[in-house]
């Protein structure tokens, strides 16, 4: 095996290697792309249940705390600040000061105050529980002027409390209807998914995270790879490149009748120096032989 056709076999190992190298580079990347979006995804959506459970904090504390409070108030004047679903409303009002990118609502069909009506898209979550009444969770994505942003959703139903207020109009306290009118947030039935609890929150932010450790990662995984390659390319040429080109070297000296050529070298790997020996010894035969026809 001459010189160029030892390195013909190093071409023909990286011709093998390099396509094996980067399909091992797709995959790590393939798999490193959905195990960060998912990562990030499951972040955002975990935010978006602890405000859920923030709201639904408030609307607790408000109907064990505050309502009693204002019981006597509210014979003579309505005031929502004792409607749990008020108080976690303006709640968030206050937390949006702060971070305008995330959205909640308690999205209704029929509300009493015309804020909360849902609009289309949170019409179609409502309408989705309706259809559904043992889903307790939605979630998914949508636009925003902001960028795309992921929303959680939980049902908000009727309880038979709720009916004192929104049951028939004819029924309800005389401040609530001094206050709102009589053309909404009447009806409800016991049990009747009325709204839902609606939470969006920025994607994009964390997407754009996961991306950014995802350059770091590939630019990690793409440098090992390379790495790899020289380092095997590193062996290859100096346990079977170099070693093969020493000895076909020296194995045409000897067949063009050269007798003062050195032992072939016996480095390089295990079966080469095997064949180095092979090589010395048929050499040997050979000047033996050439000794007995000259005498």
């Amino acid at each position: 095996m001459g010189g160029p056709a030892a390195m013909s076999l190093l071409l023909r190992v990286n011709a093998l290697l390099i396509p094996v190298l980067v399909l091992a580079g797709l995959l790590v990347a393939s798999v490193c792309s959905a195990l960060l979006h998912g990562s990030a995804r499951r972040e955002v959506l975990q935010t978006a249940g602890l405000m859920i459970d923030g709201a639904l904090a408030m609307r607790t504390y408000t109907a064990d705390e505050i309502a009693p409070l204002l019981a006597e108030q509210m014979k003579t004047r309505f005031l929502p600040q004792s409607i749990p679903f008020y108080a976690a409303t303006q709640h968030f009002l206050q937390l949006r000061r702060q971070h305008p990118e995330f959205y909640y609502k308690e999205a209704a069909l029929n509300p009493t105050n015309p804020r909360d009506r849902a609009t289309d898209w949170e019409a179609d979550i409502i309408q989705q529980f309706r259809n559904s009444p043992a889903t307790q969770e939605l979630q998914g994505e949508r636009e925003t002027p902001g960028g795309r942003s992921l929303y959680l959703a939980r049902p908000i139903r009727a309880q038979r409390g709720c009916l004192e207020c929104h049951g028939l109009a004819s029924g309800a306290p005389s401040t609530l209807i001094a206050r709102y009118g009589t053309d909404n947030g009447f009806g409800w039935q016991v049990n009747e998914v009325i709204g839902a609890q609606i939470v969006s929150a920025p994607f994009s932010n964390a997407d754009a995270g996961a991306a950014h450790i995802f350059r770091g990662v590939m630019g990690a995984v793409i440098a090992g790879l390379v790495a790899t390659l020289v380092l095997v390319d590193a062996v290859l040429y100096w346990w079977v490149v170099r070693p093969l080109q020493r000895i076909s070297r020296l194995a045409e000296r000897v067949s063009l009748g050269d007798t003062g050529v050195p032992d072939f070298p016996g480095g390089g790997s295990r079966e080469l120096a095997a064949l180095a020996a092979s090589f010395n010894r048929l050499r040997r035969s050979l000047e033996k032989a050439l000794k007995l026809i000259g005498s």
